[in-house]
């Protein structure tokens, strides 16, 4: 079974940096495949829809391409998180498990909840300064990461990203105006489902995931210091979290 990797908004699967490689040697046999939205990544050229639905139908494409059939575990964070959950209602064969690492949704966070008001003046210089690649990826960084031991090399990373890459303004409004409009039924998904957050994150409310997990009645951890990017800031506390919940859920199942 494939583990499919989700990032968020205007960011793509180069952003997973070393967790990647981490989380797959966590997995062994199971194959990992870090997937981009349209609109990011290899697919940076493309419109990216202003619909959760129709990123998700993108990304069920790109397995089809790709040779890798369902049943898929997702982890997914923000963005990405919405898109995974979605995915695993509309199509429950299709899901075994869900990580959602500081995501927020409706009906279960209301929007300054969703995007902590703190946020929004960086937020609206950061739109009108788009096309300005050394102040917006220094500006996401602050909002996202707050383990800034190694800020000076992602950054040079990440403006590679852009330069090789580039996600439009436009793109990334869209991809903004599907995450503010979507709303999840409320009801849980019939897959396993594991919530992560962080408890420091500057850009979401931690109350968004908490409000998630008690309203399914599922697993939640939040981490003590991380920010948004939760992957990058303590990838080993994401993996063995995702560990410690997959085999106590194959005790359970065995019991």
């Amino acid at each position: 079974m494939s583990w499919i990797l989700l990032r968020g908004l205007a960011r793509e699967s180069r952003h997973w940096g070393a967790f990647t490689e981490r989380f797959a040697w966590q997995c062994g046999d199971e194959e990992v495949a870090a997937l981009d939205l349209p609109g990011n990544g290899a697919f940076y050229p493309q419109t990216s829809p202003a619909q959760v639905r129709d990123l998700m139908e993108f990304l069920r494409l790109q397995l089809r391409v790709k040779a890798l059939p369902p049943p898929y575990n997702l982890l997914a964070m923000s963005l990405g998180g919405m898109v995974a959950v979605d995915w695993a209602q509309r199509y429950p064969n299709e899901v075994t498990r869900l990580v959602l690492v500081n995501t927020s949704m409706r009906p279960f966070s209301s929007a300054p909840q969703r995007l902590r008001p703190a946020s929004w003046l960086q937020l609206a210089l950061l739109a009108a300064r788009w096309g300005d690649a050394d102040y917006t990826e220094r500006v996401i960084h602050e909002l996202t990461c707050n383990d800034i031991a190694a800020r000076d090399g992602d950054l040079a990373v990440w403006l590679q990203i852009r330069k090789s890459a580039p996600v439009g303004a436009a793109n990334a409004a869209r991809q903004l105006l599907a995450a503010a409009r979507f709303s999840c039924a409320p009801t849980a998904p019939a897959c396993g489902v594991l919530v992560l957050s962080s408890s420091a994150d500057h850009l979401v409310d931690p109350l968004c995931s908490a409000q998630l997990a008690a309203a399914w009645q599922v697993a939640h951890h939040q981490h003590s210091w991380a920010g948004h990017d939760l992957p990058h800031d303590d990838a080993a506390w994401v993996c063995q979290k995702v560990a410690d919940w997959q085999a106590e859920s194959t005790k359970s199942v065995q019991a």
